[in-house]
């Protein structure tokens, strides 16, 4: 039986999930309750049902907003398996900002992801459409904002159509580990430790930076 303090998770949420707990009508995608039977939790910024990945639940509100203001710069990173081979201008690119929807997104941090990490991915089930004439490619990219499709629509700005989204990580920018998903496979979630209760409170208390 679940104890009434358990008020915050980390959820490796599927692929076909709403970032929400009660379904779309008409909708082809599930939504949180298939897979958290918690009460009075809620995603802290979210994830699109199409993207995977790390999603942090939880019934403060102030926390929800603190991990979601842009103020407090929040690295999130993310695995990205985009079409195509990049080149340095087009990682270039990405780290110096791209036009989405009228406006420059942040500086970024983008790299090819390291051959050992690329060996710990599962296959994703329905598996990504291929095709055989144009390889594919994983790329590790960090963000300090959450804007609506922003990873899509920032790699088919360079020409690198993104083909699967997996939220890896998120810095609380304390100096500790980030919140990542290290021992979750898809679908499952778990309490967050004493420590990263003392964390997140912590950062309750942090002024954001200046711009």
């Amino acid at each position: 039986m679940l104890r009434r303090t358990l008020l915050t998770l980390l959820l490796h949420k599927p692929y076909g999930v709403l970032s929400q707990f009660t379904p779309e009508p008409v909708s082809r995608w599930g939504c949180l309750a298939d897979w958290v039977n918690v009460p009075d939790v809620y995603a802290a910024g979210r994830l699109d049902a199409d993207s995977e990945g790390l999603l942090l639940l939880t019934a403060d509100g102030r926390l929800q907003q603190r991990l979601t203001d842009p103020r407090f710069g929040h690295w999130r990173t993310y695995w990205v398996q985009v079409e195509g081979s990049p080149d340095q201008r087009q990682l270039d690119a990405l780290c110096d900002g791209v036009m989405v929807k009228q406006q420059l997104t942040r500086p970024a941090r983008v790299e090819p992801l390291a051959a050992e990490h690329q060996q710990t991915l599962t296959e994703r089930n329905p598996p990504i459409r291929t095709r055989l004439s144009i390889p594919t490619t994983w790329l590790q990219l960090s963000l300090r904002e959450g804007r609506n499709r922003q990873v899509r629509r920032m790699t088919a700005a360079v020409g690198l159509p993104t083909l699967r989204l997996i939220r890896r990580s998120i810095d609380l920018m304390d100096g500790g580990p980030p919140l990542n998903l290290s021992g979750l496979a898809s679908g499952q979630w778990r309490e967050i430790t004493s420590d990263e209760h003392q964390r997140l409170g912590a950062l309750l208390n942090r002024q954001p930076k200046r711009r």
